[in-house]
């Protein structure tokens, strides 16, 4: 055997043989926003915003407490996040579409989707619930009064119309109507309601729908 073929060892270090650290995992961060904004709503739904702490949402979704600041800016931050989850939840109960002939059965559709326990019940009581803080509270209403505003243009009143206080106390009804529907399908089994089907809402839900915005 030659020279030139004794096999030799490699001279190429690894993170060990350098005396380097291995480089750490990276930080998952889309998945640590996530775990955090799951746990802010339910506890934000369930004790509400003024009773729970940044630690109590950090313990349950098993991240650094900091990383809140990091991902967020601050509790009022992660609940601001929190709430285009619960918008869409308030779109798919109380209608998403500008036709007022088309309300009742998008209510319907929402609120057959809403209908077992879980994420739906959670994302609409944080909407629901008052959360003890100013700012909080600006923001969880302005929520509610924009669907309002919405039922009530598509039942007719001009955006800018400052005299359209009936009409909107009756879209405000009907957004009532539809949030607390689904909150009693989804927590409840109060029949036959709970095992309605999207087809058997449709109807009353339009005479209903009908009555309180096309006043007929």
């Amino acid at each position: 055997m030659t020279a030139s073929s004794t096999s030799r060892p490699s001279t190429r270090e690894t993170p060990a043989s350098s005396g380097k650290p291995a480089p750490q995992r990276r930080r998952d961060a889309a998945n640590t926003r996530r775990l955090l904004l799951d746990a802010a709503r339910r506890r934000f739904a369930t004790q509400g915003y003024a009773a729970t702490t940044v630690r109590e949402i950090a313990d349950e979704a098993g991240v650094n407490v900091a990383l809140i600041s990091r991902y967020f800016d601050s509790k009022e931050g992660l609940f601001e996040a929190c709430l285009p989850t619960s918008v869409e939840e308030v779109g798919r109960a109380a209608g998403t579409v500008e036709d007022l002939t088309q309300i009742a059965d998008t209510i319907a559709r929402g609120a057959a989707e809403s209908s077992a326990e879980g994420p739906h019940q959670i994302m609409l009581m944080l909407l629901l619930r008052p959360s003890g803080d100013e700012r909080a509270e600006r923001l969880r209403l302005g929520v509610l009064r924009g669907y309002s505003e919405r039922l009530a243009s598509a039942a007719g009143r001009p955006a800018a119309d400052p005299g359209g206080d009936a009409l909107m106390l009756r879209a405000q009804l009907v957004l009532a109507l539809s949030l607390g529907m689904a909150l009693l399908r989804s927590s409840t089994n109060l029949e036959p309601l709970a095992s309605a089907t999207a087809e058997d809402l449709a109807e009353p839900l339009r005479d209903l729908v009908n009555t309180a915005l096309a006043g007929r």
